[in-house]
């Protein structure tokens, strides 16, 4: 892997001006968008790794969106980690990072309009979390704008996010593509989150229940749904330290549950409280006679009006 001592750091802007001035310096024809929140990890550098291979120039965002914050939420709590974020966005090569403050970004205090997720963002995270999907669409969708990238990446571990930036993409006739980029593990299986700074050496024994059983979960997708659900639920019962909030295998288009007879691609994704930490993990799977686990969907954007009712029979 090239050091950061061999790359050149990317040019930083906070404003809007000089935003849209370094933006002038990119003169290629694919300019990629990598947007964070900070705390950036291999995950993150697995994004602008690959937006590097597969663009003339990368942009990176680091803004801590107060609108995904929830009234019970700490957003004070979130690590903020600008110098070693721009180290990694050094050393993947980025060319620009765009790090505003929040009136930058929302130059009238709390934006009138903003972008609704509709009901795919009233289930799951968003039962949880009300109001987290508007305010990360509202961002997102201002961000697409202010770049003015032509492929944005998004990991495939936010899977519902990425869903709904998908159809705001489509249902609004955003310009650009949207690119799913598989979830990164770390070795023992755990998904990479910034949220994992907050597992204790117990906790992070436990969370890796969460992976454990979205892998026997996968397993066992030869045999249809119900033996999916229960081969994960079974590793989930069995560690009684994770508060289960959710455990679903639903259709990646429509989230809803996919019913016994069910043959395709599926979600299989859970989230539970260890210790104090909220967590969120899922894999995409292939459902029936030689299923199992895969890295993404195989192609999201072109699932006809069957499969998205529920699949063939």
């Amino acid at each position: 892997m090239t050091t950061t001592t061999e790359r050149r750091a990317p040019a930083v802007a906070r404003t809007r001006d000089e935003l849209r001035e370094a933006r002038k310096a990119l003169t290629g024809k694919e300019i990629a968008v990598v947007m964070t929140m900070g705390a950036l990890h291999d995950g993150h550098a697995t994004l602008v790794k690959q937006a590097r291979a597969e663009a003339d120039h990368v942009i990176v965002t680091i803004f801590l969106n107060p609108l995904q914050f929830g009234p019970r939420e700490d957003l004070s709590r979130y690590p903020r980690t600008f110098d070693s974020d721009m180290e990694i966005c050094t050393e993947m090569g980025a060319d620009l990072v765009f790090a505003p403050t929040p009136d930058v970004i929302y130059q009238d205090g709390d934006p009138g309009v903003r972008v609704s997720a509709g009901p795919l963002g009233d289930v799951l995270e968003g039962q949880s979390r009300p109001g987290h999907f508007d305010g990360m669409l509202t961002v997102v969708a201002k961000l697409m704008h202010l770049t003015g990238g032509t492929a944005f990446f998004f990991g495939q571990k936010d899977a519902q996010q990425l869903l709904l930036i998908r159809r705001m993409v489509r249902d609004l006739d955003f310009p650009g593509r949207v690119i799913s980029v598989p979830t990164v593990r770390e070795d023992d299986g755990l998904a990479m989150s910034s949220r994992n700074t907050y597992l204790t050496e117990s906790d992070r024994e436990v969370a890796l229940s969460l992976s454990k059983a979205l892998k026997a979960g996968a397993a066992a997708a030869p045999e249809g749904p119900s033996a999916i659900r229960r081969a994960a639920r079974a590793v989930l019962v069995a560690e009684p330290l994770v508060l289960v909030d959710y455990l679903v295998l639903v259709h990646p288009t429509t989230l809803k549950d996919v019913p016994e007879w069910y043959r395709g691609e599926a979600l299989l994704a859970v989230a539970g409280k260890v210790g104090t930490t909220r967590l969120i993990d899922n894999m995409p799977v292939l459902v029936g006679p030689g299923g199992g686990a895969l890295s993404v969907f195989s192609n999201p954007d072109d699932l006809g009006p069957a499969e998205a009712a529920g699949g063939a029979r």
